[in-house]
């Protein structure tokens, strides 16, 4: 049995999957297997992996008879997977030299229920911006292991599946998989964190990000957003399942919850505009949902501002807000942050290579 079980699934990626594969194959660390999981990829895709399947044993490729989407395909390979520790990379990402062993070792030091490394985001045009986990704790150390409880900062870290390392004993007892839709990430790793008695760290940029400027969703405007709902229901259907466990994190959670969906009606290339009205009315809704029973946090300066609105339904007065603070960043040329997170360390450089 391996350490490592890597959970690739693939579709649409002919361009970049050989990238992907070879950044796993050429690690000094071996002891792994990559499950290659195809999702009826229509493009080039099926004839790389079985090059690569017919040349390294460590790569098994599952082939699906049609397309199920990246949540069900990644469950698919983590249930094909045998290793101790599972870890979702997907194929058009790619680990920098040097990362498995890191994981390793910091593994056998941990012996972690889930492991969060930094990671960087990689853009079209060259920069590449750091995201350390440094920042988790407010500056203050962080123990060797801990609790979601113990380090809720951990929830400003993003919460994409491709920086966590599962230990997949863990995993099935927790019966957490991957649901369908978009943001599908966020029902998956918040309800593991929270169920996480061993959490640890590793301050190491072991996953390269590929931000394409085409084709990911995050990019791609469309009505399919409005699932980022469905994704917090199922976070708080998961907390609501244990009553009691998590009082102190669901004041936090509730308030990153509206802040998330606030950041994604704010992106220019993702809700569309006939749609902002009702997706606006939708946060409100969520917000009078899961409101504690003993309020949430309201965050300093605009986001703070943002949150006050959504909770009394503001639309209109949300828009000229948003409109007014547009104009204001055009003409001084600074966006106003007050209250957000600070600004990750942005290095122009060209890509992290792969060896």
């Amino acid at each position: 049995m391996a350490l490592l079980s890597l959970i690739v699934p693939v579709y649409r990626v002919e361009e970049y999957l050989a990238e992907c594969l070879d950044s796993l194959l050429d690690q000094s660390f071996t002891d792994f297997e990559v499950i290659a999981v195809d999702d009826a990829s229509p493009d080039g895709s099926a004839e790389i992996l079985a090059r690569y399947a017919a040349l390294d044993s460590r790569i098994r490729v599952v082939t699906l008879p049609r397309n199920v989407g990246l949540g069900a395909a990644r469950n698919t390979g983590l249930r094909q997977a045998t290793g101790t520790y599972v870890w979702c990379v997907d194929s058009d990402d790619w680990l920098p030299p040097g990362t498995l062993q890191a994981v390793a070792d910091r593994l056998a030091r941990t012996t972690p229920d889930l492991l969060v490394t930094g990671y960087a985001r990689v853009y079209w045009d060259g920069r590449v911006e750091d995201h350390p986990v440094t920042a988790v704790h407010g500056g203050r150390p962080v123990p060797e292991t801990f609790t979601f409880a113990e380090v809720p900062g951990l929830l400003n870290h993003l919460w994409i599946a491709c920086n966590k390392v599962i230990r997949r004993e863990f995993l099935v007892r927790t019966g957490i998989t991957f649901g369908p839709g978009w943001y599908e990430d966020v029902a998956f790793i918040l309800p593991l964190m929270l169920a996480s008695e061993r959490i640890s760290l590793l301050d190491r940029d072991c996953y390269a990000y590929r931000q394409r400027q085409q084709g990911a969703i995050t990019r791609t405007v469309s009505d399919r957003h409005l699932e980022v709902f469905d994704q917090w229901d199922r976070v708080f259907e998961y907390m609501d399942s244990r009553p009691g466990d998590f009082t102190t994190l669901r004041p936090v959670i509730f308030q990153r919850m509206i802040w998330h969906c606030l950041q994604v009606l704010g992106h220019a290339s993702r809700v569309p505009g006939k749609m902002r009205r009702t997706f606006f009315a939708r946060i409100t809704a969520q917000y009078r949902r899961h409101l504690p029973a003993g309020g949430a946090p309201v965050a300093a300066g605009n986001d703070g501002l943002k949150q006050r609105l959504v909770a009394i339904g503001a639309y209109q007065l949300f828009e000229l807000l948003m409109t007014a603070w547009q104009v204001r960043q055009r003409l001084t040329g600074r966006r106003p942050q007050a209250g957000s997170p600070a600004p990750r360390r942005v290095v122009r450089r060209s890509p992290i290579k792969t060896g």
